[in-house]
């Protein structure tokens, strides 16, 4: 059975719409937890334009749900997880001027800085795994820094998806280097794009741990509630 994570930043991004005190990303995480999800992921961004450091924090220490802190590999972030302690760690690039998440991160052009703030990590027995495209020489860089765990960066194929353009061929790369990924024996992950439409020919493939899942999520929420968009969406992953 493939696991469900659920991405709760965009609940802050409508909270610090307004700089208000609601809603609440503790109360999401809870509702999310109540409606089946195995992990909640939230995203500390260097520039804190929508999670924020008490957030993470109260979600650590009230709930039972997983915690997977997303993060860049910079000094500050680094130090929180080291106090955090959450379950996991997704180490993904970070830009300031990006809307979201725009691709993978270049592990094979960065082993040796990341292959140090890997081992800090799992020093306090974190869990960590690398954003990453699907290719085969980035999944070698992962297992060859000492990662535990790849995401594999879904977003190509969420928008061939839409415009039905080499969709095959985008399935293609994820299955490859989710292969490739197992026999490194290290755990396959997915998110970005993920969508009540386009998930199932991924968690067709039958070859993942977990997807991260967030904005589909939060924004079907607004019709029909969060716990029924969590229970869904995990009726969707895992019905292949």
């Amino acid at each position: 059975m493939i696991k469900l994570g659920v991405n709760i930043d965009h609940i802050a991004t409508l909270r610090q719409a307004r700089k208000e005190d609601f809603p609440s990303p503790l109360q999401a995480a809870s509702i999310c937890e109540k409606a089946g999800a195995d992990s909640i992921t939230t995203h500390l961004r260097e520039d804190r334009r929508h999670i924020q450091d008490k957030d993470v924090f109260d979600i650590k220490n009230t709930l039972r749900t997983r915690l997977n802190f997303e993060m860049a590999a910079c000094e500050e972030i680094i130090n929180i997880a080291l106090k955090l302690q959450p379950y996991s760690v997704c180490i993904v690039p970070e830009k300031r001027k990006e809307v979201t998440t725009e691709g993978g991160l270049d592990v094979a052009g960065q082993k040796e800085y990341l292959k140090t703030v890997v081992a800090k990590l799992k020093e306090k027995g974190i869990i960590v795994s690398m954003f990453i495209d699907p290719a085969v020489e980035q999944v070698k860089a992962c297992a060859d820094i000492g990662a535990d765990a790849v995401e594999l960066h879904t977003g190509k194929y969420a928008l061939a998806f839409k415009t039905q353009n080499k969709v095959a061929d985008e399935i293609a790369k994820i299955e490859q280097a989710s292969l490739f990924a197992i026999e490194k024996n290290l755990i396959v992950n997915a998110g970005h794009g993920l969508d009540y439409q386009n998930v199932s020919n991924i968690s067709s493939l039958g070859k993942f741990n977990e997807f991260n899942i967030g904005f589909a999520i939060i924004a079907q929420a607004v019709f029909d509630g969060l716990e029924t968009a969590v229970i869904n969406m995990k009726k969707i992953i895992n019905k292949s």
